[in-house]
């Protein structure tokens, strides 16, 4: 499986990648089924009723996230990457007067929208903790069809059947790609063989598909969503929803930050401040459930455009192609982790989540700033090294605390990371795959209590007010 830069980041909604827009996928996919099947499964009468069941932390964080009313719109037809909000509390409202949805080639099929989704609270399904089982029901109560979904982080959605012939990892190498690369090592020797920097192996991979010409128009299409989420959160004020009453910060430092700018007041430090606000503004904005891109998921969406920001507005030589390499470095970086690690904070803890994304993000930046490949391999190791054994426990299963500074962290430390690599010759004791090796097993160790479910660590440590 050939992971492209465009899998990697997608465009959709917040607050979860992997809760909101991954079932809104599943729900889709399950519609899609019930069209190729037309009606005609052996030993039932056509579709007459969907129920859906949310399994593990899709089930115990399912509210915060707002995963039912990811379903219920992906039931009703939306998409994650040109939702209309409009359109969509039109066609909830008519579906909470009908109770039915109109699935093409079908017809009016029963759908109890908000109502009609299952929060079962038990074990979570053993292939992976998000899960979520969608079925439809003939008139006469009889199964007509059932698929398992597994939302496995950054808006993928694998079937029961996928996930097993596919598995998690192993995958990406693609051997009709010009240079398939699946770990670090690999990257690295291939980079070495042909002379061709981590950019530009990708851009060949990508040029060699579907993607072709219009790969550059992709690259700016991606980094001008970000950019104008940025925009949005530096811009936006208010609390957020959900009920912890969290105040929009962003604006707020922004204004201090550029009434600072100048004067003998401002501390050398406050570069960090900049890159805080960056990251924060982009989880504002998809806390409150605007337009946002997976990079590598929605919880840590804000590291790597802080980063870019970070790169085109304070650093000496920033220039456009700059911004397409770092993308394309990124994208590299993260489908190695992903095809040997994970990306979901329900699988492996916020390691997975913000670590991901600040090793991908310095990676990027080291490559920007003339980092070589060796340089660029240490730079994702050193900002993903120092994620290792992070939680992913969200109070009240918000994508809000403490995501929203953690994203501010993330790219502080990994611009650490990129400048710490191109002071060295790129020799390190620990490489990257080793690292993410290390993850994966974290991961595998860490108590569901602390992936989040949040059933464990700051979930509950909450002082009553």
């Amino acid at each position: 499986m050939f992971l492209s830069v465009f899998d990697i980041f997608k465009i959709g909604i917040g607050p979860s990648s992997s809760h909101t827009m991954g079932p809104m996928v599943a729900a889709g996919r399950f519609l899609e089924a019930l069209q190729r099947e037309n009606g005609r499964v052996a030993g039932s009468g056509p579709a007459a009723r969907i129920e859906v069941t949310l399994h593990g932390s899709l089930a115990f964080t399912g509210k915060g996230h707002a995963t039912d009313r990811a379903v219920v719109l992906g039931l009703l037809g939306f998409r994650p990457d040109d939702f209309d909000p409009e359109r969509a509390a039109e066609r909830q409202a008519e579906l909470a007067a009908t109770r039915q949805i109109m699935v093409p080639g079908l017809g009016p099929v029963g759908f109890d929208g908000l109502d009609g989704v299952v929060f079962d609270y038990g074990p979570p399904l053993e292939a992976h903790p998000n899960a979520l089982v969608l079925r439809a029901f003939d008139a006469a109560g009889g199964l007509h069809l059932s698929e398992t979904y597994y939302s496995v982080g950054g808006g993928f959605v694998l079937t029961e059947r996928e996930l097993a012939a596919a598995g998690l990892r192993g995958g990406d190498a693609a051997a009709d790609r010009p240079y398939p690369f699946a770990s670090a090592a690999e990257m690295l020797r291939m980079g070495a063989l042909s002379g061709l920097r981590i950019a530009e192996m990708k851009r060949a991979n990508e040029m060699d598909g579907s993607i072709g010409e219009g790969l550059d128009a992709g690259l700016d299409r991606i980094w001008a969503v970000m950019d104008d989420c940025i925009h949005r959160g530096l811009r936006t004020e208010g609390t957020l929803p959900g009920g912890l009453n969290v105040r929009r910060r962003a604006p707020a430092i922004h204004r201090a930050l550029v009434a600072e700018r100048g004067s003998n007041s401002a501390q050398p430090h406050a570069v960090n401040d900049w890159l805080s606000i960056y990251a924060m503004a982009v989880n504002e904005e998809n806390a409150a459930g605007g337009r946002i891109v997976t990079a590598p998921t929605n919880g840590a969406a804000g590291v790597l455009p802080a980063v870019i920001r970070y790169y085109r507005d304070h650093c000496v030589g920033a220039h456009h192609e700059g911004i397409r390499d770092l993308l394309l470095t990124a994208a590299a970086v993260g489908g190695i982790i992903k095809t040997n690690a994970s990306i979901s904070g329900a699988e492996v803890g916020c390691q997975g989540e913000v670590g991901s994304a600040a090793a991908m993000a310095a990676a990027g930046l080291c490559a920007a700033l003339g980092g070589s490949n060796a340089q660029v391999e240490n730079a994702a190791e050193i900002a993903l090294e120092h994620h290792l054994g992070m939680t992913c426990d969200p109070v009240r299963g918000l994508v809000q605390v403490p995501c929203i500074e953690r994203n501010g962290l993330g790219a502080i430390k990994a611009v650490a990371a990129a400048s710490l690599a191109l002071r060295g010759d790129g020799e390190h004791v620990i490489p990257l795959d080793n690292c993410i090796e290390t993850m994966r097993q974290t991961g595998l160790d860490m108590h569901t209590r602390y992936k989040e479910t949040s059933l464990g660590g700051l979930a509950v440590n909450l002082p009553e007010c």
